[in-house]
């Protein structure tokens, strides 16, 4: 008996590729490991781009890239925008020039003033946002190999809240 076919039988298929896919990483501040879902959102909380990267990519970085893709897009979108808020993740004058060239719009950075929890304002509208995805199982957890089909889960999901809110 060839030992060596027993072998090769015994282990699972897909067991020699990488499970998580290619985009994989780790955020060192937040100690979590995985992907980071960066996205821009409107007053609304509605979505206007998403980009799922690794997590250990800058956040200043993938705002830049998702901005300059949703320009890209959808340049209409961004004509009338004047202020931009976001959180202290994003703090730094590098990435105020950078909005300003984009699209002419100033950073306004939501702070907080203690240690305890408090809600802060124009932040929970993304938060909001955040909840809505994770009643959806498939958004619950990266589930998915490709960055792509994880967007797509995203804007799938959120076209399915924009409908429902339209109809009722």
């Amino acid at each position: 008996m060839n030992t060596t076919n027993c072998d090769r039988r015994r282990q699972s298929v897909g067991q020699d590729r990488p499970k998580k896919g290619d985009v994989y990483g780790f955020d060192g501040c937040k100690k979590v490991k995985g992907r980071k879902r960066q996205t821009l959102v409107d007053s609304l909380g509605l979505l206007l781009k998403v980009v799922v990267s690794e997590a250990n990519a800058p956040e200043r970085v993938l705002a830049a890239y998702a901005l300059m893709e949703l320009l890209e897009e959808r340049p209409e979108l961004l004509e009338k925008v004047k202020v931009m808020w976001v959180d202290s993740g994003y703090d730094g004058d590098k990435f105020a020039l950078c909005v300003w060239l984009m699209i002419q719009a100033h950073v306004e950075v939501i702070r907080r003033t203690e240690q305890e929890f408090q809600v802060l304002p124009k932040r929970w509208v993304v938060e909001r946002t955040f909840g809505w995805f994770n009643q959806y199982h498939r958004l619950s957890k990266d589930y998915e190999r490709l960055t792509e089909m994880s967007e797509a889960a995203i804007y799938a999901v959120m076209t399915r809240i924009m409908l429902r809110r339209l109809v009722s």
